[in-house]
Protein backbone atom coordinates (compact mmCIF):
# COMPACT_ATOMS: atom_id res chain seq x y z
CA UNK A 1 0.00 0.00 0.00
CA UNK A 2 1.43 3.63 -1.27
CA UNK A 3 1.90 6.02 1.88
CA UNK A 4 -0.38 9.07 1.37
CA UNK A 5 1.48 12.28 0.52
CA UNK A 6 2.05 14.23 3.62
CA UNK A 7 0.83 16.88 4.60
CA UNK A 8 2.41 20.75 5.61
CA UNK A 9 1.69 23.65 6.96
CA UNK A 10 0.11 26.09 4.76
CA UNK A 11 0.81 30.07 5.02
CA UNK A 12 4.21 29.32 6.93
CA UNK A 13 5.24 32.80 9.10
CA UNK A 14 8.62 32.41 7.74
CA UNK A 15 9.48 35.90 10.03
CA UNK A 16 7.88 34.14 12.96
CA UNK A 17 9.83 31.23 12.55
CA UNK A 18 13.33 32.42 12.79
CA UNK A 19 15.52 32.34 15.80
CA UNK A 20 16.55 29.22 17.73
CA UNK A 21 15.14 26.05 17.88
CA UNK A 22 16.15 23.40 19.96
CA UNK A 23 16.09 19.49 18.87
CA UNK A 24 13.94 17.41 21.40
CA UNK A 25 14.15 14.37 19.65
CA UNK A 26 15.29 13.30 15.72
CA UNK A 27 15.98 10.12 13.61
CA UNK A 28 19.75 9.21 14.06
CA UNK A 29 21.33 10.49 10.74
CA UNK A 30 24.54 10.00 9.30
CA UNK A 31 24.88 14.05 9.12
CA UNK A 32 24.97 14.60 13.00
CA UNK A 33 27.35 12.46 15.58
CA UNK A 34 25.33 9.95 17.78
CA UNK A 35 26.79 10.93 21.08
CA UNK A 36 25.81 14.54 20.28
CA UNK A 37 24.47 17.13 22.99
CA UNK A 38 22.85 20.34 23.48
CA UNK A 39 21.67 20.12 19.42
CA UNK A 40 19.82 23.25 18.24
CA UNK A 41 19.15 25.11 14.61
CA UNK A 42 19.71 29.16 14.41
CA UNK A 43 17.28 30.52 11.29
CA UNK A 44 18.13 33.69 10.56
CA UNK A 45 16.43 35.75 7.68
CA UNK A 46 18.88 36.62 4.68
CA UNK A 47 17.84 39.95 2.90
CA UNK A 48 17.14 37.78 -0.44
CA UNK A 49 14.53 36.46 1.29
CA UNK A 50 16.48 33.12 1.82
CA UNK A 51 17.24 31.82 5.47
CA UNK A 52 20.69 31.46 7.35
CA UNK A 53 20.89 28.17 8.70
CA UNK A 54 23.70 27.13 11.92
CA UNK A 55 23.33 23.94 13.00
CA UNK A 56 25.07 23.28 16.38
CA UNK A 57 25.91 20.27 18.56
CA UNK A 58 28.48 19.82 21.29
CA UNK A 59 30.43 16.06 21.85
CA UNK A 60 32.96 15.59 24.55
CA UNK A 61 32.35 19.33 25.40
CA UNK A 62 33.01 20.23 21.81
CA UNK A 63 31.30 22.25 19.45
CA UNK A 64 30.68 21.12 15.80
CA UNK A 65 28.75 23.09 13.61
CA UNK A 66 27.50 23.42 9.73
CA UNK A 67 26.23 26.51 8.05
CA UNK A 68 23.80 26.65 5.17
CA UNK A 69 20.81 28.15 3.60
CA UNK A 70 17.35 27.15 3.21
CA UNK A 71 14.59 28.75 0.70
CA UNK A 72 11.19 27.65 -0.52
CA UNK A 73 11.13 24.78 -3.05
CA UNK A 74 8.14 26.19 -4.92
CA UNK A 75 8.38 30.43 -4.61
CA UNK A 76 5.01 30.08 -5.75
CA UNK A 77 3.25 27.73 -3.35
CA UNK A 78 2.10 28.25 0.39
CA UNK A 79 3.31 25.36 1.24
CA UNK A 80 6.06 24.71 3.70
CA UNK A 81 8.13 22.98 1.79
CA UNK A 82 12.04 24.13 1.69
CA UNK A 83 15.11 23.05 0.48
CA UNK A 84 18.47 22.92 2.51
CA UNK A 85 21.56 23.38 1.42
CA UNK A 86 24.84 22.84 3.34
CA UNK A 87 28.36 23.13 1.85
CA UNK A 88 30.56 19.65 2.76
CA UNK A 89 32.94 19.02 4.70
CA UNK A 90 32.34 21.62 7.13
CA UNK A 91 36.13 22.45 7.22
CA UNK A 92 36.71 22.51 4.00
CA UNK A 93 32.97 23.59 2.38
CA UNK A 94 32.96 22.74 -1.25
CA UNK A 95 30.32 20.24 -2.24
CA UNK A 96 26.95 21.18 -1.97
CA UNK A 97 24.40 18.83 -0.31
CA UNK A 98 20.46 19.55 -0.49
CA UNK A 99 17.46 18.15 1.18
CA UNK A 100 14.06 18.64 2.16
CA UNK A 101 12.69 20.50 5.00
CA UNK A 102 9.21 20.26 5.55
CA UNK A 103 7.00 21.53 8.23
CA UNK A 104 4.53 19.63 8.83
CA UNK A 105 3.34 21.02 12.63
CA UNK A 106 3.88 24.32 14.16
CA UNK A 107 1.58 25.42 16.89
CA UNK A 108 -0.10 29.10 16.70
CA UNK A 109 2.86 30.29 18.86
CA UNK A 110 5.07 28.99 17.22
CA UNK A 111 6.80 27.51 19.79
CA UNK A 112 7.08 23.31 18.89
CA UNK A 113 7.30 21.89 15.20
CA UNK A 114 7.11 18.92 13.29
CA UNK A 115 9.97 18.52 10.56
CA UNK A 116 9.99 15.73 8.46
CA UNK A 117 10.64 14.98 4.31
CA UNK A 118 8.70 13.16 1.74
CA UNK A 119 11.02 10.09 2.23
CA UNK A 120 10.39 9.70 5.94
CA UNK A 121 13.92 9.08 6.79
CA UNK A 122 14.00 11.99 8.67
CA UNK A 123 11.78 13.12 11.45
CA UNK A 124 12.70 16.33 13.88
CA UNK A 125 10.60 17.39 16.55
CA UNK A 126 12.05 21.10 17.56
CA UNK A 127 11.48 23.50 20.53
CA UNK A 128 11.97 27.24 21.20
CA UNK A 129 12.96 25.50 24.64
CA UNK A 130 15.46 22.98 25.46
CA UNK A 131 12.39 20.92 27.19
CA UNK A 132 9.30 20.26 25.85
CA UNK A 133 6.07 19.19 27.49
CA UNK A 134 5.39 15.51 27.55
CA UNK A 135 2.04 15.82 26.84
CA UNK A 136 2.81 18.23 23.97
CA UNK A 137 5.88 15.40 22.69
CA UNK A 138 2.87 12.73 22.75
CA UNK A 139 0.75 14.68 20.32
CA UNK A 140 3.41 15.40 18.06
CA UNK A 141 4.53 11.69 18.16
CA UNK A 142 0.92 11.42 17.23
CA UNK A 143 1.28 13.76 14.10
CA UNK A 144 4.34 12.07 12.86
CA UNK A 145 2.77 8.37 13.22
CA UNK A 146 -0.44 10.00 10.90
CA UNK A 147 1.94 11.19 8.26
CA UNK A 148 3.40 7.43 8.17
CA UNK A 149 6.30 8.11 10.48
CA UNK A 150 7.95 4.98 12.50
CA UNK A 151 8.21 6.72 15.35
CA UNK A 152 9.80 3.94 17.37
CA UNK A 153 13.24 5.42 15.41
CA UNK A 154 12.94 8.66 17.67
CA UNK A 155 16.35 9.55 19.73
CA UNK A 156 15.65 12.28 22.33
CA UNK A 157 18.26 14.65 22.44
CA UNK A 158 19.71 15.44 25.80
CA UNK A 159 19.99 19.48 27.04
CA UNK A 160 22.07 20.37 29.81
CA UNK A 161 20.07 22.86 32.54
CA UNK A 162 22.42 25.62 31.30
CA UNK A 163 22.82 25.78 27.47
CA UNK A 164 26.34 26.31 26.04
CA UNK A 165 26.91 29.80 24.18
CA UNK A 166 28.97 29.06 20.75
CA UNK A 167 31.62 31.63 22.12
CA UNK A 168 31.90 29.68 25.56
CA UNK A 169 33.32 26.59 23.91
CA UNK A 170 36.02 25.11 22.30
CA UNK A 171 35.13 24.44 18.21
CA UNK A 172 35.63 21.21 16.59
CA UNK A 173 38.18 22.91 14.39
CA UNK A 174 39.27 19.42 12.18
CA UNK A 175 35.25 18.57 11.32
CA UNK A 176 36.00 15.08 13.50
CA UNK A 177 32.75 14.76 14.33
CA UNK A 178 31.59 15.09 10.60
CA UNK A 179 34.09 12.60 9.33
CA UNK A 180 33.25 9.93 12.14
CA UNK A 181 29.08 10.26 11.12
CA UNK A 182 30.24 9.46 7.38
CA UNK A 183 31.14 5.81 9.01
CA UNK A 184 28.46 5.79 11.78
CA UNK A 185 30.08 6.58 14.60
Amino acid sequence: MAKKEMEVVKGLDVERYMGRWYEIASFPSRFQPKNGVDTRATYTLNPDGTVHVLNETWTDGKRGFIEGTAYKADPKSDEAKLKVRFYVPPFLPIIPVTGDYWVLYIDHEYQYALIGQPSRRYLWILSRTPRLDEEIYNQLLEKAKEEGYDVSKLHRTSHSDTPPESEDTPKDTKGIWWIKSIFGK
